[in-house]
């Protein structure tokens, strides 16, 4: 199958993820501004002085960057949020994700690509038509089903409608991550239940709570036999990847700025690994458990197909955090590094490291590098099997890392794959 229009575009949420989301195979990445950003709450944004070098980083690697601009914004923010077009433009950002037509107008005209967001709930060709004056890459609603999308796609193709940059409407789908059961991301459960609103970027996910009803005349209380009524499981396409690469969609959109970095690592390597075994026609059904297997070790509140297949929803997480296969454990940290050797010399500041552990090596140049430890060495250049809290290893790595790259142990957590 020739998947060669299909991207992957990746969420960052620092500069050791970006880095990890490059080498990982993305082809785009999606980034906040510490103002204004739907994970406002969370810590992993950007500030407007970084977004030269982070588009510098990408271009390095033919990677795109996308601004998130999605907020709902008051009248007092505006002044803000034009200020952030500012800085994009002038960092060579290639486009700004937007829903508010202030946002839109404002980057339009200052010649910023648009791209229209989840939020703004586009599910027809019309709706395509209308935003295609300002946008040249619209993320379609995630309610929309595959035989719906991949008819707007063939809609766009015939009627040729295109964007401001002159080249056919782009359309972008979410391929992996939470998905929210409110409609497209937009709720007000959060504002209500404690006055933070989802739609400034300051969701408390009130609805991935177990909850008790209560009968009020009686007083009786019980639970419902699936506490997590709202709570629904994280997406995944992998299972047909194939039909959403045939429907014709330009980009895979994977969710999680908030995620941690093995988490982006992980899942778009797996993706990516997904799209080239369907180019060589090797799409089959153990290596799809065996991908499955993969994203089940990292992050996930189980996994589902969400809207795309047209069925009923009955897929819920039936837990209050992660299901995740394994768990990353702080090791250490790396002191030197003999690039020629391609050895690190590691700092062992809590637990033991052992000879066959599996551990993560991560770091804002570095990204993440995986290793499983085939050998240790003491202070004293002696093979150990353990090296213990406070004393110094060294040992092989496949790539290149650099001083005072954070080390962690990955262990399993009991959950089945």
């Amino acid at each position: 199958m020739d998947v060669s229009h299909v991207k992957i575009l990746a969420p960052v949420g620092s500069f050791a993820v970006l880095e990890a989301a490059i080498k990982a195979g993305a082809d785009e990445v999606y980034f906040g501004a510490t103002a204004l950003s739907m994970r406002q709450g969370s810590g992993h944004n950007f500030a407007p002085a970084e977004f030269n070098k982070l588009a510098q980083r990408c271009h390095q690697d033919g990677v795109k960057a996308n601004l998130t601009l999605n907020s709902m914004l008051y009248g007092e923010d505006l002044a803000t949020a034009f200020a952030l077009i500012d800085e994009a433009k002038k960092a060579d950002i290639d486009a700004v994700i937007a829903v508010d037509m202030a946002v839109i107008q404002y980057a339009k005209n200052a010649d910023v690509e648009v791209h229209m967001s989840v939020q703004t709930g586009i599910a027809n060709i019309e709706s395509v038509r209308f935003y295609s004056q300002f946008a040249d890459r619209i993320v379609l609603a995630r309610e929309v089903n595959i035989a719906q999308q991949a008819e707007i796609v063939k809609q766009i193709k015939d009627q040729h409608i295109t964007g401001p940059k002159g080249r056919l409407v782009e359309i972008e789908v979410f391929a992996h991550g939470a998905l929210c059961v409110s409609v497209s991301g937009k709720c007000g459960m959060s504002l209500l239940s404690t006055n933070k609103s989802a739609n400034r970027g300051q969701c408390t996910q009130p609805c991935r709570h177990a909850y008790t009803v209560t009968d009020k005349e009686t007083g009786q209380q019980f639970d419902v036999d699936n506490e997590f009524v709202m709570s629904s499981a994280d997406l995944c396409t992998l299972g047909f990847l194939d039909e959403i690469a045939a429907s014709g969609v330009a980009v895979l959109k994977i969710e999680g700025r908030q995620k941690p970095i093995e988490y982006v690592d992980t899942v778009v390597r797996t993706y990516k690994q997904a799209l080239d075994a369907l180019a060589k026609d090797e799409f089959t059904q153990t290596a799809i458990d065996g991908w499955l297997d993969q994203l089940k070790t990292v992050y996930n509140r189980g996994l589902g197909s969400g809207y795309y297949l047209g069925k009923t929803f009955k897929e819920w997480s039936g837990v209050a955090g992660s299901r995740a296969t394994t768990t990353k454990t702080y090791v250490g940290s790396v002191q030197h590094v003999f690039e020629k050797a391609g050895v690190v010399e590691v700092l062992v500041h809590s637990g033991t490291l052992s000879v066959k552990d599996e551990i993560i090596i991560m770091g804002d140049r570095t990204g993440l590098v995986r290793v499983v430890v085939s050998e240790l060495r003491d202070a004293d250049q002696k093979s150990v099997d353990t090296i213990e809290k406070g004393s110094v290893c060294t040992f092989q790595v496949p790539e290149l890392c650099r001083e005072n790259d954070k080390v962690y142990l990955i262990q399993e957590t009991g959950f089945r794959a």
